[in-house]
């Protein structure tokens, strides 16, 4: 009889607790389209893997207007050419990576900028299913809530961009010695080309293939400058001048 009691309050206590859980984890998303996310599960696995070294944690927020024009176009024209249309997933990139990883044992990722914000702030590095899942639904949510322009602003303060440093603004300072505001072409594209390994593909020195995917970056931000929807989400103005030169635009 205790048995047949206990398992039912179980099941109530537990179903208190997942809404709880919900509840909360649904304010921190509405909050986060305002309030900035003061650390990330990856700075924290940063910040234990340089214990003893020389090096430390780096990471500093600015705000989405304190950021080079340059370094918003790069990261756009590196990571996810099709952010400002989608709703947070490139299906035709997810599709092409599955045939890809089928045949080879080099997996290839398509994750977006909005999942990979997703990822980051909310969640851990891994390949789980559960920890995908969990991807999809944190995507779904702040491209409703928050938004391209705030997902884009939270990317590039929180993208791991050197070994122990997170986000655009502490790799200005580390690799540049300027703030991010002041980034021109090159070196905002020297700062995303190391996006995908930002340890291996190392800024200062720039490693080869640093050095080779910023060139790729610098043709495909060429290329981009002219889409009037990208130009209005990196300028934040409709119908702005790209940017071509080195100074930072008006």
């Amino acid at each position: 009889m205790k048995l047949k009691g206990i398992v039912p309050r179980t099941w109530r206590r537990l179903k208190r607790i997942l809404l709880v859980l919900f509840v909360a984890q649904f304010v921190y998303i509405i909050l986060l389209r305002w309030v900035n996310p003061p650390i990330t599960i990856t700075m924290i696995s940063s910040w234990f893997s340089l214990w003893g070294t020389d090096k430390h944690l780096q990471k500093s927020w600015v705000s989405y207007d304190e950021i080079s024009q340059h370094a918003k176009l790069a990261v756009i024209a590196s990571e996810d050419q099709l952010f400002p249309d989608h709703d947070g997933f490139d299906y035709k990139s997810i599709e092409k990576a599955m045939k890809h990883n089928e045949a080879s044992k080099k997996i290839r990722g398509a994750s977006t900028i909005s999942q990979q914000v997703a990822k980051n702030v909310f969640l851990w590095q891994g390949r789980s299913w559960v920890r995908k899942g969990l991807e999809v639904y944190f995507t779904f949510m702040i491209e409703k809530i928050w938004g391209k322009q705030r997902i884009l602003e939270v990317y590039l303060n929180v993208a791991q961009t050197g070994d122990g440093i997170f986000g655009v603004e502490a790799a200005s300072q580390a690799y540049y010695h300027k703030n991010a505001a002041s980034l021109n072409r090159e070196e905002a594209a020297m700062i995303a080309a190391c996006l995908p390994n930002p340890v291996k593909y190392t800024v200062n020195p720039p490693a080869r293939i640093t050095a080779w995917r910023q060139r790729k970056i610098l043709i495909q931000m060429r290329n981009l400058a002219p889409d009037p929807d990208i130009m209005e989400l990196v300028s934040g103005v409709k119908n702005t001048t790209p940017p071509t030169g080195d100074s930072q635009p008006q």
